[in-house]
């Protein structure tokens, strides 16, 4: 019986982890600005020749659809833990996954925005095939910052996530308890206050601001968790529903790896928070 069950376990398993993205070019006919890289520069940022979305359709889908952007500084993608590895997770709530590989700015604040934008354009573009009602994102690290600019800045419907799930985000661009590396890749080493302030997103949160679901580790020496702390209560303030979850270790950039600590915490906690949303 044991020998059944692990069969049939393993069956399920490498049929979900073996299901293949639908590969979507963002900016087919070419982007509509640049971040003025044109090949991979030795010691440069990570050369994005063209943006791309990957999709996982959820088989059984539940109606809902995420949207990742993983981190790296706004100088790498960490595309594995902070990205496709929770695609079969996710499909077998029966929800519809896609991985962005966005470009980096290079300086070019405008760049990484535009991609996520066009992104969830696509995403509703498709949202019958897929059945998508609702749409949101997520983000790690840097890519936290590009999910919460995208949840704070959109321009109308079909640029509005309908939540955000931000996993220890950089959130603020005061230089004060922000990721300078994420900070400089992004406005450049000496941008305006006026440039800062604009990408403090918990400056930009409005009554408008979608649902969102946080994570961060107290210990995190990399993305101060006040990142976190600061952008929740920013929320609350405007009355937008949130939820924050904090774990006293795990550092910074565990992903979906097995060997944080707390894994099973937010993975349950995620899925019971997604449930009641969609409800």
């Amino acid at each position: 019986m044991k020998k059944l069950l692990l069969m049939g376990w393993l069956l399920v398993s490498s049929h979900l982890f073996a299901q293949k993205g639908i590969e979507i070019k963002i900016w087919p006919e070419g982007a509509p600005n640049t971040n003025e890289m044109t090949q991979q520069v030795k010691d440069g940022p990570l050369y994005v020749e063209e943006p791309v979305l990957t999709v996982y359709p959820a088989e059984k889908s539940n109606g809902m659809a995420i949207m990742t952007c993983p981190g790296g500084g706004y100088w790498t993608l960490a595309m594995g833990h902070e990205g496709h590895d929770m695609a079969a997770w996710f499909n077998s709530q029966g929800i519809t996954y896609a991985v962005l590989r966005y470009r980096m700015p290079n300086g070019h604040h405008e760049v990484p925005l535009s991609d996520a934008q066009q992104a969830l354009r696509i995403m509703r573009q498709h949202a019958t095939e897929w059945n998508v009602k609702k749409l949101g994102i997520m983000g790690s690290s840097a890519g936290g910052h590009l999910a919460s600019t995208a949840a704070t800045h959109f321009t109308d419907a079909e640029t509005r996530p309908d939540f955000q799930i931000l996993f220890y985000p950089v959130i603020t661009m005061d230089p004060s308890y922000t990721h300078m590396g994420s900070h400089d890749d992004l406005l450049g080493k000496n941008p305006s206050k006026e440039l800062e302030q604009k990408y403090s997103n918990e400056l930009q949160v409005t009554p408008q601001t979608p649902p969102a679901f946080i994570l961060h580790s107290s210990d995190d020496t990399v993305v101060p968790v006040a990142n976190s702390v600061n952008y929740y209560t920013a929320l609350v303030k405007q009355k937008v529903s949130a939820s924050l979850h904090i774990y006293p270790v795990g550092g910074h950039g565990w992903g979906y790896n097995d060997s944080f600590p707390y894994k099973r915490q937010w993975t349950g906690e995620l899925e019971k928070w997604l449930r009641e949303i969609n409800k």
